[in-house]
């Protein structure tokens, strides 16, 4: 009788369908999408998401605050290729990640936020936790929307990540209600959408008259400049602008993640005479960059020149500036496909312009002789210029550089070079700070076989600082710089400008914090530099820590009274 009953409930067990629960159908939905790893901070609401993810292999790397696990995701999208993942609760877990997801926004970086909810049986009763999620982050992704069943996990979180990569890229968000989430249902009632056959290629070509236009205007200039920005490394179009600087022998600029498309010393390479250039040029090429504060606008641009924009969005072509002619699509074909359009041609418009990079270039070792004196300043307190400098000269060909902060960042970018491509990170035009562990850590995730190092302000490191020591628990390490002046810098300068010395000091100034102890105390190497001599040595012994596992940080105490130009003559607001 008892063998009968076995027997029984064993042929049962077969015939019953498989069932799956909505967490596991988030894993196996980011496995399809590739993602290799979650950003989190744990909460009752997405722990099932947890369990899918072991199942799937997917690495959980829980932070101490949703703001970094949303900035982490981002700069995992930057580095890797991908989509990156946040997965956090609900009600202030959501709130508190909104600034990472505001980041990507502005900074056209592609990543999902999973955010949790409260029971769908619970709507409108004032559940834990319950906010109106979807309507606070519409403004800010570019898909927003609650998973209404447990069939439609997968298929909506693959609708988030199609849209991630609509257009310009940026951040999505699905909200999962607890029921949903913790339910399960027959493997065969959800749709699980296979990996690669639900998106369609993202390489679009502008109008190909455009391209042949495009050709026909450089092809004839004799004073032409490019601008490349973020987008080129978004697109992965490396090598489509190389060839296209090269093949129209046209001296290039670069921006935001643009920087590192070309090596220091390359001769199409101009670093410091970007303003010299657009005063000058009869053909500006801006190529994947808004014309928003960093461009003034627009209003930097020669008022008489050719302006011709290439944009993975329609929506920025022209916008805040008039434009003579403009084309949307991904960055790399449509510059590929402007230099086979001259193929045959570009010989005489490249000897034309030969006296124009030679101006340039002049005008290039001039600024740098000017710059060199502190560049290489020995005064004490430490000056900025003199930490960017030592900063160029350490990194390696497989150094990622991320700035975090306000001037003394500012300062590095005049002379801190990377010296590959996808090996400059910074927050982007929304000027976030707080996203250097993160981005550390993501990038470490991404490239353990390269050095990761992050300069940052003092103010900037107390936001997300505490992560260094999730840096220390998951193994990341990275080689991490404070130019500590104990204040907010970049915002006491204008104070000060403003209202005076008297004035110009409140609520911008900050304590002596010894940073190099705080990493200590988290489990890392620390070291403090008060001499400039010091810093080279203090850099090669942190290396050295980084490469036996430890996240390092030297505290480089820097003079408080010096600024960036930009600063000084409060450009970004203007």
């Amino acid at each position: 009788m008892a063998e009968a009953a076995k027997k029984a409930a064993k042929q049962a067990d077969v015939t019953a369908p498989e069932t799956i629960s909505g967490g596991h159908l988030v894993a196996k939905a980011l496995k399809n999408e590739g993602v290799d790893v979650i950003f989190t901070l744990c909460g009752g609401h997405i722990i099932d998401i947890y369990d899918g993810c072991l199942d799937e292999g997917i690495k959980i790397i829980d932070v101490r605050h949703e703001q970094v696990a949303a900035h982490a995701a981002d700069g995992y999208s930057r580095q890797s290729g991908k989509t990156g993942c946040a997965v956090v609760t609900a009600g202030p877990g959501t709130t508190d990640a909104i600034t990472g997801i505001a980041n990507a926004f502005r900074a056209e970086s592609p990543m999902l936020l999973i955010g949790g909810q409260g029971a769908l049986g619970q709507h409108k009763m004032g559940s834990l936790q319950d906010l109106p999620h979807v309507d606070i982050l519409q403004p800010i992704t570019k898909f927003a929307a609650t998973v209404p069943s447990t069939a439609r996990i997968a298929d909506m979180v693959s609708m988030a990540f199609r849209e991630c990569h609509n257009g310009a890229p940026g951040p999505s968000f699905l909200e999962i209600p607890r029921d949903v989430l913790d339910a399960k249902i027959d493997l065969s009632d959800a749709r699980i959408p296979e990996a690669g056959h639900y998106r369609a290629s993202t390489k679009l070509a502008a109008d190909p008259a455009d391209i042949e236009k495009l050709a026909d205007i450089l092809v004839a200039s004799e004073r032409p400049c490019v601008l490349f920005g973020t987008q080129v490394w978004t697109s992965r179009a490396t090598e489509a602008a190389k060839e296209f600087a090269r093949a129209f022998n046209i001296p290039a600029y670069l921006n935001g993640s643009g920087r590192g498309t070309f090596p220091p010393g390359d001769p199409h390479h101009f670093h410091r005479t970007r303003r010299a250039a657009f005063d000058k040029a009869d053909v500006i090429v801006i190529a994947g960059t808004p014309f928003d504060f960093r461009m003034g606008y627009g209003s930097r641009l020669r008022a008489d020149a050719t302006v011709v924009q290439i944009d993975l969005d329609y929506r920025t072509v022209g916008k805040n500036r008039d434009i003579s002619l403009g084309l949307v699509g991904d960055i790399g074909t449509v510059l590929s496909a402007v230099t086979a359009a001259a193929t045959g041609r570009v010989d005489n418009g490249a000897g034309k312009r030969r006296a124009w990079m030679k101006e340039l270039r002049a005008a290039e070792e001039a600024a740098y002789e000017k710059l060199l004196p502190e560049l290489k300043s020995d005064a004490v307190p430490i000056n900025p210029y003199r930490v960017a400098y030592e900063i160029n000269e350490f990194l390696t060909e497989d150094t990622i550089y991320i700035g975090d902060g306000g001037d003394v960042v500012t300062i590095s970018a005049q002379a801190v070079q990377p010296r590959s491509p996808g090996h400059w990170m910074d927050p982007g035009p929304l000027g976030t700070l707080g996203v250097g562990v993160p981005f550390a850590m993501a990038s470490k995730f991404v490239h353990p076989e390269k050095e990761v190092l992050c300069y940052f302000g003092d103010g900037a490191f107390s936001l997300t600082g505490w992560d260094f020591e999730t840096c220390v628990r998951f193994d990341l390490p990275f080689l991490g710089i404070v130019g500590n002046n104990s204040s907010m810098n970049q915002i006491r300068c204008g104070q000060i400008m403003k209202y005076g010395e008297q004035r110009g000091n409140v609520g911008n100034m900050l304590g002596d914090v010894p940073y190099d102890k705080f990493a200590e105390m988290l489990g890392g190497h620390g070291e403090e530099v008060r001499e400039p001599g010091q810093i080279r040595p203090a850099l090669e012994r942190a290396r050295e820590a980084v490469a036996s596992g430890k996240p390092a940080l030297v505290n480089i105490w820097v003079d408080i009274d010096i600024w960036a130009p930009g600063t000084k003559r409060q450009t970004m607001y203007k």
